[in-house]
């Protein structure tokens, strides 16, 4: 499955430094190796690396992400 812009997401992400965190987001641009999205734990816009994204599944619904 592809992701996609508008995609909701629960993803297992791991930062630069290695720590782990599980976090739901919506797809707003996905380029190369970086996705732009809106992240509901921090409540803002945040990059991610592709990379760093280990794993990632469909959230139902908008609701279910907040």
């Amino acid at each position: 499955m592809e992701i996609r812009a508008q995609d909701v997401l629960e993803i297992i992400y791991m930062d630069r430094n290695g720590a782990l965190s599980q976090r739901h987001i919506r797809v707003l641009e996905a380029k190369g190796r970086l996705l732009k999205a809106y992240c509901y734990r921090r409540k803002g816009i945040r990059l991610f690396l592709v990379d760093n994204i280990l794993a990632w599944q469909p959230v139902k619904s908008a609701r279910d992400a907040s």
